[in-house]
């Protein structure tokens, strides 16, 4: 059986990064690879065992601050129980509010989109 595993951001500052999906969004660090001989560390968060759950898979290239997230990446989508306090939580954790929470345009479901300290857009969906 396939299924989708992880999806992978370049990230300027590991800890921060980890810190901020885990803080906003109540994710964990899953696990952790360094591998100097390739001047890069692996750390994985998400919700649940990688077995049954797709995680985020952040990418530290040694030396390297900052990346242009670029034109054709859209947007991560996680579902939360209150966008409204997701937002708080985000913005608490280092991340910046660029469309408060509420409704969908034409709809009823409520959403809100932040990025993150490396500028990735993360659409918050509402969910019971």
């Amino acid at each position: 059986m396939s299924r989708f595993l992880h999806t992978m951001l370049r990230v300027g500052d590991l800890q921060r990064s980890v810190d901020f999906y885990c803080k906003a969004f109540g994710m964990h660090e899953l696990r952790r690879r360094d591998v100097p001989d390739g001047k890069y560390t692996l750390a994985f968060v998400g919700y649940g065992n990688e077995d049954d759950n797709t995680a985020i898979e952040l990418t530290y290239n040694y030396g390297v601050e900052k990346y242009e997230p670029g034109t054709a990446f859209g947007h991560l989508a996680v579902g939360v129980p209150d966008v409204a306090d997701a937002c708080v939580r985000a913005a608490a954790a280092g991340g910046a509010v660029t469309r408060p929470a509420g409704p969908v345009q034409f709809g009823t479901t409520i959403i809100a989109f932040v990025r993150d300290p490396d500028g990735y857009a993360i659409e918050l969906i509402q969910r019971p």
